[in-house]
């Protein structure tokens, strides 16, 4: 029987529950409901009088007020500032979460340090790490000089009365699961401890008008450890992506407040640091020579950027009875979509042949108008016909084997130019949007057939 004000909240989920059981009633996860205590409110929250509830009121207001947009501290790191929406707003709370060792500390120093440089009073304080280990890194970073305020602490009363005592421009939280409150019993890193943590320091960003980044860790499943609550108190939400194996580092805005999400900075993570990619399109592209079989480039749409990469694609025989189907970067799901549409409506076969589709560099792909540049791809490793290296691919397939037109054509089409491209393989209606050679197809059997013959001498 549970003890009196006890309950039992799910690490993964956040839910809350009565008394403890192997799975999770919410969302299903075992082994994962930890017994804490209730409290009867939140710390240092008061409860309301009947008095004060009826002298409380609502002022509204209209639409048609001239508002100023929001000031920005410039870090000096553009690629942050970028995702940022051009700076951090004073005031707001953001969230970076990232997998182990992707270089979440690495890249706040750099912009704790770089943002100091440029006049803005930072406090670094981190709760993984020492200072001499804090030290250490920046020197390594060339960062030393920088007038960065540094603290190593783990307790969150004193955290919030340091953070009361002195005047920050900016704070940085490395990480929140590390901060504790003594009003609760709950061990550090648990939902209770996180969610808490959390609601203090966001009160005190508006307060104060002092932008914070809390540094947040990961699950196993990639998905923000900790109550998905602390995600809609936050202004932003960043997340840090990196593959194994490959030197690159994507920055991407899930939620912002203050700017546009599914915005993305690009980093190469070396010996000092990370370093910023002006030019990301020239970095994921291969310039190696004439364009192989089952190469196909995509002119993409990562936020406001337009990013050109590379889709690879090779369709083998199959030597088992159920032949692979492996993709990296892509949804495995829309692949399956594409090879339905290939097989149903041009003619092709892949019943008994390994097919394996990857994005070079490291870089996901989410946009549906990437189903043609996978589709060419395909067609191209499966006729053993290179697509031209001239020629860039986008556009979105449907169910019925037509090709429709996407979003912002004429940008994708800019950032090919300027690498070089000057053509397209895209929908019919970009024929007259771009100031380029376009080979326009309505259907996607009349791509597969112009890869199949080699047809790019022409126009569309």
């Amino acid at each position: 029987m549970a003890r009196d004000g006890a309950i039992y909240v799910c690490q993964s989920c956040g839910g809350v529950h009565s008394k403890w059981a192997g799975q999770c009633p919410s969302c299903g996860a075992w082994n994962t409901l930890v017994e804490e205590q209730q409290a009867s409110r939140p710390p240092g929250a008061l409860a309301p009088t009947k008095s004060a509830r009826s002298r409380s009121g609502l002022t509204f207001e209209t639409l048609d007020v001239e508002t100023p947009a929001p000031p920005r501290i410039v870090t000096g790191v553009s690629e942050f500032d970028r995702v940022c929406g051009g700076g951090v707003v004073p005031g707001s709370a953001m969230l970076l979460a990232g997998d182990p060792g992707v270089g979440k500390s690495t890249l706040l120093l750099q912009v704790s340090a770089q943002a100091s440089l440029h006049g803005a009073k930072v406090a670094y304080i981190s709760g993984e790490e020492a200072i001499e280990q804090v030290r250490a890194r920046a020197q390594r970073m060339g960062l030393a000089h920088a007038p960065v305020q540094l603290a190593a602490e783990t307790s969150l009363r004193a955290v919030i009365d340091g953070l009361k005592a002195d005047a920050f421009d900016l704070v940085v939280i490395d990480s929140i699961q590390t901060l504790w409150s003594d009003q609760l019993e709950a061990a550090p890193g648990s939902v209770t401890q996180v969610r808490a943590a959390a609601g203090e320091l966001v009160r005190l960003a508006k307060k104060k008008r002092v932008a914070v980044i809390l540094v947040g860790h990961v699950t196993k499943d990639g998905q923000i450890a900790g109550p998905r609550v602390v995600e809609h108190m936050v202004d932003a939400v960043l997340a840090f992506e990196g593959e194994r194996g490959y030197p690159f580092r994507i920055l991407r805005g899930a939620k912002n407040r203050f700017g546009a999400t599914d915005e993305i900075g690009v980093f190469e993570m070396g010996d000092v640091g990370l370093r910023e990619v002006s030019n990301p399109s020239a970095l994921f592209l291969n310039d190696t020579g004439e364009r192989a079989a089952g190469a196909a480039v995509f002119a993409g749409l990562e936020g406001s950027r337009p990013v050109l990469v590379e889709f690879q694609a090779l369709v083998a025989p199959s030597a088992y009875g159920t032949p692979r189907r492996a993709v990296v970067g892509w949804d495995t799901g829309r692949l399956a979509m594409v090879l339905a549409v290939l097989e149903a409506r041009c003619g092709m076969s892949f019943g008994d042949k390994d097919v394996y589709l990857n994005v070079a560099g490291g870089l996901r792909i989410t946009e549906p108008a990437a189903d043609l540049a996978a589709a060419a791809a395909l067609a191209s490793s499966f006729a053993d016909k290179p697509l031209p290296q001239d020629c860039v691919v986008f556009g979105e397939v449907s169910l019925s084997g037509d090709i429709r037109a996407v979003s912002r054509m004429d940008a994708r089409a800019k950032e090919a130019a300027k690498l070089g491209f000057t053509s397209a393989l895209a929908p019919r209606l970009a024929e007259e949007a771009l100031a380029m050679k376009v080979y326009g197809v309505t259907r996607l059997s009349e791509a597969v057939d112009r890869i199949a013959r080699g047809d790019f001498d022409g126009g569309a």
